[in-house]
């Protein structure tokens, strides 16, 4: 083993072991970690396999064969490179870093940047406990085009909005850095007493529909860039026209590699941007606008990050805080109704069926069924993300927290919470010729396209002519759309009078905070996904426990999904098979005048700044108010501020001062509803940033 050095992170000794640590930046191509890495001297290439430290969100079937896919096309490159990867099972990442620490005599640890809430604790945990041991630990953005704490408003404040976010994040002074290039070779650090684990990624009956993904999917970072360019020289040109179709292959499929790491954003940023350079000099305006749809996307996907940095709580908890008083529906029949595609509505169906069988939805697709979902059915939203992380090669939590909490109207700039799409419609529209729907429903294959989105309108001799009978081979719709109308009515008239009772009960202190002691019953979640949540306000409809039957498509147990046995799993052995000048952290901003004491439950000190806005029926008028409350908080420490996320930064109140006319007409709205309650006396609000934007960024392009 090379002899350890004391030297930082900037002496380029040959010395120096460092440990780079993999997570969801599986390539060597502009990879600041590995690059760091190679500079310093020896490399020690390392993968911690600690599913169990997700929580709630322990990765699903298809996420779980995508990452072992990626993981042995990186040890493979890896090895041409000169050295290979050394994976672990763990229950612990940071005891385990510290086993390999001292098994290779490391003295540096590099990684790159996650934004999830789970990741940043455990990354300043990590940050502090190995430089506490004298090891130099740097970090770097590897994942986005700026850092969160990068963007900002005028006032040096998070955006609440998405349009003002990528107008500051296109017009920025410099360019995101460009993508670097794969190191020539690398020089492995002694790994003789640090042997790899055997990681167990499937177990017995999975590994029938895991071999199907292999069809469909190539993964690994090589074959992201070879997805990349074909987009880039194909589909992307005619991108603004084709994105509306479901029936096809008219979106980048690129979401899956961007989420494990495989293809680097800056990478695809700077190769679009020649693209739109290319076609304005051409004067190819169908070219040019395809190019900012797709810019877009990628938009949406970086703010995802940005929501997320700066209110860690958005993926379980509204960002508008009266929204936490919705009184969603609790059924099972219709949750279960919805997972198997048999809602009656068949685009619905359809999408939904090609998600279990695929793990893949069209960004259009899972629009209908995640709107279907929270304004038809109105099921919490959560349950719906759950199951989206469960089944969708392309998980992600912050890009699901955002299309969500988007579809659900409880971001500022979200959709109006009385909106319903009706699917017959959006059918027509996304699915003209009802090619989709046929491909995933055959039991309406033999349906004209007049009726193929509504078959429930078709006359007796057109069903009977194509072997239908509603309510028995295909079902009749759940929910009438009419219906499900006056219903949403019903419920937000209801939302507005548990809200306003708790803010009286609260300014009389009859009670510490919103709804947190309110007599409603609690929060209620099927046993298949079982979620920890906050008490909030439920309407039962014919609540039954359901039994599991072999055929139905149950969302994977959480709890159940702990406890993986060697015996029960399919092994996949792994080992078988320029330096960025900017600080890792922010280092020239003063927080001090924007922070304020605060404890959390524990009665433990936090930190939290104000650039969050309080929701006050009560005072708001044509202005918003801010709150003294926030998301993020920062500690000082050798190199910079680092950021620190702590589960009693929540942010309640999510609007900021310029928050755009449509989201003041859209809150001046609920306000009048608050008072007058009588919905339909109001006229309808201006419209959101875009009602066809890609509203679920882990959908890309």
């Amino acid at each position: 083993m090379p002899p350890a050095s004391s030297s930082n992170g900037g002496n380029t000794s040959n010395n120096n072991i460092s440990i780079v640590w993999f997570r969801r930046d599986l390539r060597v191509e502009d990879n600041p970690a590995l690059a760091a890495g190679v500079r310093a001297g020896y490399v020690v290439s390392v993968f911690i396999w600690a599913p169990e430290e997700e929580g709630h969100y322990f990765p699903g079937r298809v996420s779980r064969w995508w990452l072992s896919q990626s993981l042995k096309h990186l040890d493979s490159s890896l090895r041409s490179l000169g050295s290979n990867l050394v994976t672990k099972r763990s229950f612990d990442t940071a005891s385990t870093l510290i086993d390999v620490v001292n098994s290779t005599g490391a003295t540096n640890l590099f990684f790159n940047h996650l934004y999830d809430p789970l990741s940043l604790v455990r990354d300043h945990r990590i940050k502090e406990l190995l430089s506490s041991r004298g090891l130099t630990v740097r970090s770097f953005n590897a994942d986005l085009l700026y850092e969160p704490w990068e963007v900002a408003d005028e006032n040096g404040c998070p955006f609440s909005t998405f349009e003002p976010f990528w107008n500051k994040c296109l017009s920025m002074p410099y360019d995101p850095a460009a993508p670097l290039l794969p190191p020539k070779r690398i020089i492995s650090g002694d790994v003789s007493s640090c042997p790899s684990d055997t990681l167990v990624f499937e177990d017995e009956s999975e590994r029938g529909s895991n071999a199907l993904l292999a069809r469909a999917w190539s993964p690994g970072w090589r074959n992201a860039n070879k997805a990349l360019n074909a987009f880039i020289n194909g589909p992307l040109i005619d991108y603004s026209v084709n994105r509306r179709k479901a029936d096809g292959a008219t979106t980048s499929l690129l979401s899956p590699h961007l989420h494990f790491g495989e293809l680097s954003v800056r990478k695809v940023f700077h190769l679009v941007q020649i693209k739109l350079l290319v076609w304005t000099n051409e004067e190819n305006e169908s070219g040019k606008e395809s190019v900012n749809l797709f810019l877009k996307s990628i938009g949406l996907r970086e703010y995802s990050r940005y929501l997320s940095f700066n209110h860690p709580f958005s993926h379980e908890r509204p960002l508008l805080s009266h929204l936490k008083f919705f009184p969603w529906v609790v059924d099972e029949n219709y949750f279960k109704a919805w997972r198997q595609g048999r809602t009656g509505y068949p685009l619905v169906d359809a999408g939904m069926r090609e998600l279990w069988a695929t793990g893949w939805l069209h960004d259009r697709i899972r629009v209908v069924v995640s709107s279907f979902f929270v304004k038809v059915l109105q099921l919490p939203w959560r349950w719906g993300m759950k199951y989206f992380w469960d089944t969708l090669l392309d998980a992600d939590l912050e890009c699901d927290a955002l299309g969500w909490q988007y579809i659900s109207g409880t971001l500022p700039d979200g959709r109006e919470f009385d909106r319903i799409d009706n699917p017959q419609f959006e059918g027509y529209k996304f699915d003209p010729n009802g090619e989709y729907v046929r491909r995933w429903l055959p039991e309406l294959i033999r349906l004209p396209t007049e009726w193929i989105h509504h078959p429930w309108d078709a006359p007796e001799p057109v069903l009977q002519a194509a072997g239908i009978e509603l309510g028995s081979n295909y079902p009749l719709p759940i929910v009438e759309i009419s219906a499900a109308k006056e219903r949403i009515q019903e419920a937000l008239i209801e939302m507005w009078q548990i809200e306003t009772a708790s803010r009286t009960a609260m300014e009389n202190e009859t009670e510490e905070g919103l709804g947190d002691s309110s007599d409603l019953p609690p929060f209620y979640y099927p046993q298949e996904i079982d979620m920890e949540a906050d008490a909030e306000p439920t309407r039962v409809n014919n609540l039954q426990t359901t039994t599991r039957r072999y055929l139905d498509q149950m969302v994977p147990s959480i709890t159940s999904s702990f406890v993986r046995n060697d015996e029960d799993a399919i092994s996949v052995d792994i080992s078988s098979t320029r330096e960025d000048g900017r600080a890792e952290v922010p280092t020239n901003v003063n927080f001090d005048d924007q922070t304020h004491g605060a404890t959390d439950q524990d009665g433990a000190a936090v930190v939290r700044n104000n650039a969050v806005l309080e929701f006050n029926p009560a005072r708001l008028q044509n202005r918003l108010e801010f709150s003294e409350e926030s998301s993020s908080s920062y500690t000082e420490r050798d190199g910079g501020l680092v950021p620190v996320w702590s589960p009693s930064n929540l942010s309640e109140h999510f609007i900021s001062e310029d928050t755009s006319v449509r989201t003041s007409a859209y809150l001046q709205r609920h306000t009048q509803t608050h008072q007058m309650m009588n919905w339909r006396q109001i006229s309808p609000p201006l419209r959101s940033w875009e009602v066809e934007s890609t509203l679920h960024p882990n959908a890309i392009g």
